[in-house]
């Protein structure tokens, strides 16, 4: 079957290659679209050489919402299965061979394990996770794969969200009867954030996400595992995160003035 693997990138310059040389060695049949929001920097020039050289490789430029350009990505694959990834993430070779394996068993939503690299103290913090029927809904776009079918009945990725529209995605999934299949062998590495302004900056924005959620599908603090969270390791980064991200959780209720919800999700193509 046809994977297409759907990037949303923005200012990756420094990163794109390293992803871009990881995916064009992927199992065939593979399509790359790479849908560019409009970069500041040279991401589409590094991107150019490799559509230049790929002809499964397509350039795109779209601004917007992560899902709005991830959405715009979607309607121009042509793959029957939709991998995601992102522009500061690495592929494992073998990433799109075992997540094609795991769908051709039958899974119609297949989750990676992803492997954070960077500052040792940034690698081994935890995700916190968000259950809901029994499924972990906290695994990141970063590797995942939706067979097209069931991302057309979903309508997508919500474009209202700033953050954690991948966890809306899964929730919506979910609750319309689709299983998350996990593979520890599809295997993505990601980078952790560089510096402590970008660390602090995302751990606000993903607070951010988990109030749009609780705005969109009511409160959700009963699909969270407080023993889990409690039993993670606790260091001074993890705790400073968290903290960062209550910030962004309690602040998002007084400056949004939009309704808890899309309306415009992705039209079936």
């Amino acid at each position: 079957m046809r994977v297409s693997v759907v990037l949303n990138i923005m200012n990756e310059e420094k990163n794109i290659a390293d992803l871009l040389d990881s995916l064009v060695v992927q199992e065939q049949p593979l399509e790359i679209v790479v849908v560019d929001a409009k970069s500041r920097d040279k991401t589409r020039d590094v991107v150019q050489r490799y559509v230049d050289k790929y002809p499964f490789v397509k350039l795109y430029v779209e601004s917007g919402s992560r899902g709005h350009s991830t959405n715009f990505g979607i309607k121009k694959a042509s793959g029957e299965v939709i991998a995601f990834t992102g522009g500061d993430c690495i592929a494992n070779p073998f990433w799109i061979k075992e997540l094609r394996r795991t769908v051709s068993e039958g899974a119609d939503i297949v989750a990676g394990r992803c492997i954070n690299i960077g500052l040792k103290s940034w690698e081994e913090l935890d995700r916190v996770e968000l259950n809901y029927k029994g499924v972990d809904l906290s695994f990141p776009s970063a590797n995942m794969a939706f067979k097209r079918a069931v991302l057309e009945e979903v309508g997508g990725f919500d474009i209202w969200f700033i953050t954690a529209e991948d966890i809306d995605l899964n929730f919506r999934s979910v609750a319309a009867g689709h299983k998350i299949v996990y593979n520890p062998d599809s295997i993505v590495y990601h980078r952790t954030k560089a510096t402590l302004y970008r660390f602090y900056k995302q751990a606000y924005w993903n607070g951010v996400g988990r109030k749009q959620l609780t705005l969109k599908h009511g409160r959700l603090w009963g699909n969270y595992d407080p023993m889990r969270m409690f039993k993670q390791k606790m260091t001074f980064w993890s705790f400073t995160r968290l903290a960062v991200a209550m910030g962004g959780y309690v602040a998002y209720k007084f400056f949004d003035a939009k309704p808890p919800y899309s309306k415009k999700l992705m039209k079936k193509s």
